[in-house]
């Protein structure tokens, strides 16, 4: 039964964002494969009982067929999802789907009313204009940060690959005083200097095209010189472990462009690490 649970589980099964984008389509199926990685894994044997504890606070809602719509229709409706289950002082954790899926997530906030900061772990910054004016998997943060509530309270972007961000979209956030680091300065006290530095609610939203195609060859926009597996795993355990972060998304996994389940169980393996800093979290 979700109402006894604190943290709720749900897919949003959409890429219509990444074709509008050009990337690879098959994210849409990525929730179902997570799990199906996810329920594979055992809890620490070092700290079974504080992961087991986690593991009974788990309820999962499903999935949403996002791509029965197009994506404002079903943004608005993981929004309201999202907000209901922060209302009722829930932790929301949504697997997508492209990256559209963060701006549905961000809804949830404006349908709450509540302020939010944003962080987002990506090779990309996300703040692409809209296409027509129409949403896509470059646009959430656009959207977010242009959003006439004013509920964004700031944007963060950490994971950045030079090669992978335009002049333009710098110039863009930095004239919107948003923060950013590229690969090559994040460390783990950087990590912990991030998340220490929030002081009120945040969206943590973890793009796995971040990571090097090594690691994760089923995505929608591969990496070249990606992060390192080491580094986005204490960042996703880092989002657990903070307080302040409220909600929490993984998104851009696509088993249409996996080897052998790879990408799949480094997801699983993402969301592994944010349990077990939400275990610590509850024993703090």
């Amino acid at each position: 039964d979700s109402a006894e649970k604190k943290i709720i589980l749900s897919g949003f099964c959409s890429d219509k964002g990444v074709a509008r984008n050009g990337g690879r389509i098959g994210a849409a199926k990525a929730p179902d494969a997570i799990r199906q990685a996810l329920f594979k894994l055992t809890p620490d044997p070092v700290e079974y009982h504080s992961f087991e504890r986690v593991f009974k606070l788990i309820g999962d809602d499903g999935n949403f067929p996002a791509n029965e719509t197009e994506p404002e229709e079903s943004q608005v409706v993981l929004g309201k999802w999202t907000a209901s289950i922060l209302q009722k002082k829930q932790f929301p954790l949504t697997l997508g789907g492209g990256h559209e899926t963060s701006y549905g997530h961000f809804l949830g906030y404006v349908h709450a009313q509540k302020p939010v900061h944003i962080l987002n772990w990506d090779a990309h910054a996300d703040v692409r204009p809209l296409n027509d004016g129409k949403a896509h998997s470059g646009s959430p943060f656009f959207q977010a940060l242009e959003h006439p509530s004013d509920l964004c309270a700031s944007y963060t972007v950490a994971g950045l690959l030079r090669h992978s961000l335009s002049a333009a979209h710098l110039q863009w956030m930095q004239k919107k005083k948003n923060r950013y680091y590229f690969k090559g300065e994040l460390n783990n006290r950087l990590i912990e200097h991030i998340y220490e530095r929030y002081t009120g609610p945040v969206m943590v939203t973890m793009d796995i095209d971040a990571l090097d195609q090594t690691i994760a060859p089923g995505v929608s926009a591969p990496a070249v010189n990606g992060m390192s597996l080491q580094t986005w795993l204490y960042a996703a355990y880092q989002a657990g472990k903070c307080r302040n972060v409220c909600s929490f998304d993984l998104v851009e996994m696509n088993p249409e462009f996996d080897r052998d389940n790879q990408t799949a169980r480094v997801a699983a393996l993402t969301i592994w690490y944010f349990l077990k800093g939400f275990s610590r979290r509850l024993s703090l």
